[in-house]
């Protein structure tokens, strides 16, 4: 992953639940929609399988990296299936020790202070504030007061509407996943649909940088 790449699209689509068979249409309209940066979750039943496929699809138009990295061993099968980052619920001490140590992009998960800061200093490339919606945009103005140099990723109930707000309150990054990728619209097959939403989270940040 070229994280100063991500910075100039800093937007983050979250495929979890997926099928083998979604891969290739899901791939595409992400890209078509202007979307830079996948994750695939390793809780995904044939994970490794489908970031092989996405990575394959894609090839240099999309970024593609591994989310729910609860252990070493599961980051080994991502990094083997050619994820480039990677991302955690929570601080998994040996999981970040084994990206930092490898120069591996790595966004782990946190909600207090206290988390926030930890994950920070072991390493982290951004911490990923989860459940964002729990506390909405005023909480990231609110731990930007003292940690200002923490760079943050806003993952939950992130919308079209409300993630101007977030990046203004200090997000440096926003993630979404089932809001988007909708099970009804991948089991019917309606991937315009999901174009159409992805390309809401693009075009509302192109706008706020007035590209």
């Amino acid at each position: 992953m070229d994280i100063e790449k991500f910075k100039r699209l800093p937007i983050l689509g979250i495929l979890r639940g997926i099928d083998v068979g979604s891969v290739e249409p899901l791939v595409e309209v992400s890209i078509s929609a202007g979307l830079k940066t996948i994750e695939i979750t390793m809780n995904t039943r044939g994970a490794a399988t489908l970031i092989e496929k996405a990575v394959a699809t894609a090839g240099k138009r999309l970024t593609v990296g591994a989310g729910t990295v609860l252990s070493v061993k599961t980051l080994e099968v991502a990094m083997a299936a050619g994820a480039t980052f990677i991302v955690t619920p929570v601080l998994v001490e040996d999981v970040m020790k084994h990206c930092v140590k490898n120069k591996i992009p790595v966004f782990p998960g946190a909600l207090t202070p206290q988390e926030i800061y930890s994950a920070w200093n072991a390493g982290a490339t951004m911490v990923k504030v989860f459940p964002s919606g729990v506390f909405g945009p005023k909480y990231f103005k609110e731990i930007k007061g003292p940690f200002n140099d923490i760079q943050l990723l806003a993952c939950g109930q992130v919308t079209p509407e409300n993630m101007k707000e977030y990046f203004a309150c200090g997000a440096s990054a926003i993630a979404f996943g089932e809001g988007v990728f909708k099970r009804e619209w991948i089991t019917g097959k309606d991937f315009k649909s999901i174009g159409d939403a992805v390309k809401r989270y693009v075009t509302g940040f192109n706008k706020r940088e007035g590209v």
